[in-house]
């Protein structure tokens, strides 16, 4: 007999994919059970269910919670908590440095760093100085390098013992430690020397020697390293963390997790793209109408400065203006093909930069073929304006045929210099800021627009002071 099979719904199967535990935990927590059937009933929710039912409870079920579920849990659940500062401040300073001591020293002096200079003092004060020590280990690096990203929680030991001692040594270390996928090892200095598999130690025999397993060619990362300059290289390895090391002596210091460098890659790519929009950093949404203002008026300044010499510009032109009325109409046109293809030989270009490192072989071929593209593309989309132009000139306006060509021949021809123009401004500028040391993520967006806007004005109304003035 053919088994049954149930189906569900589409709605049912919605629900199934996006189902929401709140209510079930908040019913847990005010269910009047006892302290230890709670813990119990909880202990099945992944603690970012528990999370987000938080911002539900009162202060007093909050209280209970944390008797009920222990330091140790309660540290997992704030990891996920978004305004967890709220939540530190209704507990008494030696509750919250009891539950901050739980926590990686990374996350630790996240939630920290959102409290106030008091609160944060009289907590660092009450911890453990071994976890003490991590944290302003970790404080001690600018928020840009490497150390100030790394965990603390990793197992390390001896490269010089049996596959046996380092089993016990593993064990021992695990109980502490989250991060045993991949196991580091030191040599008799301390010096980092490599890293192992935790598949490859549990399938080696007792008595083989560790070193022989060790690969000591593993990628590392130095504490003062800049973030920028190495994320993308590191983001290459398909490892479960990498080690961070101290510069002077490669004493291992630290690790960079994989989830770290996810959220690093987030954060380089947010502030990529603010730089893009012309923002001198990323902008937060809960911060102040002052503090964004900031960010944005020193781009603003810059390119209303620019926008007012595309304006004067197109002042000297005025003559023009004036006996050529008809090719004020298709300014815009020019403008923005000209402004779109400076946009994407940026973005292109930002894009390699970031990967890559480029020499000045490479830099020139890159700058030449965003030429040709922007040749060829306008070559063609020229073309097709003219033509299109050239009609709707005639059809509409009272010109003859000769005169509505020309005058179209004049919008295609500017296009075309325009658009080639752009290409080249448009990878040129970044590759120029990088050689200056500059970001090139600075030459946003609004910037090579705004340039390439004063470029194809420049070439629109001379190329119909030249062709057309006298004639049309």
């Amino acid at each position: 007999m053919e088994e049954r099979k149930e189906v569900l719904m589409p709605e049912e199967e919605a629900m199934l994919h996006n189902r929401d535990y709140t209510e079930e935990i908040l019913a847990v927590i005010r269910s009047g059970e006892s302290d230890e059937e709670i813990g119990k009933k909880l202990e099945d929710y992944h603690d970012n269910d528990i999370a987000e039912a938080f911002r539900y409870l009162s202060p007093e079920e909050r209280d209970k919670l944390y008797d009920v579920l222990g330091a140790e849990a309660v540290s997992d659940i704030f990891v996920y908590l978004d305004d967890v500062d709220t939540y530190i401040e209704e507990l008494e300073s030696d509750e919250a440095a009891e539950i901050i001591e739980e926590m990686d020293a990374d996350e630790a002096l996240e939630i920290l760093d959102e409290l106030e200079d008091e609160k944060r003092q009289e907590i660092i004060e009450l911890l453990d100085p071994e976890v003490k020590e991590d944290i302003e280990l970790i404080d001690s690096y600018d928020e840009d390098e490497f150390g100030s990203r790394m965990s603390t929680n990793y197992v390390v030991i001896n490269a010089f013992i049996t596959v046996k001692q380092a089993m016990r040594q593993l064990i021992k270390q695990a109980a502490d430690n989250d991060n045993i996928s991949t196991i580091y090892t030191v040599d008799n200095d301390g010096k980092f020397y490599g890293a192992i598999d935790l598949k490859e130690l549990i399938l080696a025999r007792q008595d083989t020697e560790l070193e022989s397993l060790i690969v000591t060619s593993y990628p590392y990362v130095y504490a003062n390293e800049n973030i920028s300059d190495t994320i993308d290289r590191l983001s290459e390895y398909s490892e479960d963390s990498i080690p961070v090391l101290s510069p002077e002596n490669k004493e291992l210091l630290g690790v960079i997790t994989s989830q770290d460098i996810v959220e690093i890659m987030d954060t380089e790519s947010s502030e990529d793209y603010a730089r893009l929009a012309g923002l001198s950093g990323e902008e937060d949404s809960r911060e102040s109408l002052f503090d964004s203002m900031k960010k944005r008026v020193p781009w603003l300044i810059v390119l209303l400065v620019l926008g007012l010499a595309v304006s004067s510009v197109a002042g000297i032109f005025e003559n023009v203006v004036r006996e050529l009325a008809v090719i004020v109409a298709f300014q815009s046109l020019i403008l923005g093909m000209a402004g779109n293809v400076g946009t994407q030989s940026l973005a292109v270009t930002i894009r390699t930069l970031t990967g890559e490192m480029l020499s000045v072989k490479e830099q020139f071929k890159m700058v030449f073929k965003e030429l040709k593209i922007g040749l060829f593309n306008g070559l063609v989309l020229g073309t097709v304006s003219a033509a299109v132009v050239g009609f709707v000139i005639y059809f509409l306006k009272d010109y003859s045929l000769y005169e509505s060509f020309l005058t179209s021949g004049c919008v295609g021809l500017a296009m075309c210099i325009a658009m080639t123009v752009s290409g080249f401004t448009g990878t040129s500028i970044p590759l120029i800021f990088k050689k200056m040391g500059i970001d090139p993520a600075v030459a946003s967006g609004p910037l090579i627009t705004t340039i390439n806007d004063l470029v194809a004005v420049v070439i629109y109304y001379g190329l119909a002071w030249l062709l057309l003035m006298g004639t049309v």
